[in-house]
């Protein structure tokens, strides 16, 4: 090789390390930002179940005993009928008190890595807490039609013990059986 050759040789390869090592930074800064939300990494399931199914969730702040606003994303591959009812079933341990005034269904436009999820029109519904707090039962005036992405969204202050918390969402579409179906669960972690 020339010897003029030989150092933009060394600089071109250096430039395609350095672009690589660039890229890798941004990669991992993005799953970082992803913590607060559905987490996607590796996720292990000690009773491996096939009828699980993980649903999209944003918390925007998931330290103990501070308010954090939930979003629990219901997008539109995860339903394949419209919803006359909704019930969200709320673990026992998760200590703290949710009000039903606070709590809204609203359209969305799911996000992602590459833009945040946005809930604007609120769908009028009558929302009510049952089984001593522990689930959410929301009736639309309208039946919410499955092309559209909504999700629940409330603010709460976390509850004092941290942990994992699994919310289930169960729906009844309409039709001659009233019967609420599984339509997955959202398994929400809060700092200790």
């Amino acid at each position: 090789m020339a010897p003029i050759l030989r150092p933009l040789a060394y600089l071109a390869v250096a430039g395609i390390v350095g672009f690589g090592g660039i890229n890798l930074a941004t990669r991992q800064s993005a799953i970082a930002q992803g913590s607060v939300g559905t987490p996607s990494i590796l996720e292990f399931r000690w009773d491996g179940n096939k009828d699980f199914k993980k649903l999209y969730y944003w918390v925007s702040n998931t330290e103990r005993t501070q308010w954090g606003e939930y979003y629990l994303v219901l997008r539109a591959k995860d339903r394949k009928a419209a919803i006359l009812k909704l019930s969200i079933t709320i673990p026992s341990y998760f200590n703290t008190n949710i009000d039903p005034k606070n709590v809204k269904l609203k359209y969305c436009d799911a996000g992602g890595y590459a833009k945040r999820t946005r809930c604007n029109e609120t769908i009028p519904a009558e929302i009510s807490l049952t089984d001593n707090g522990k689930r959410i039962d929301i009736f639309p005036t309208t039946p919410v039609p499955p092309e559209k992405a909504i999700a629940v969204v409330f603010n709460v202050s976390n509850p004092v013990n941290g942990g994992m918390f699994q919310f289930n969402a169960l729906a009844q579409a309409p039709g001659d059986i009233p019967m609420a179906g599984y339509l997955g669960s959202w398994v929400i972690e809060l700092t200790n």
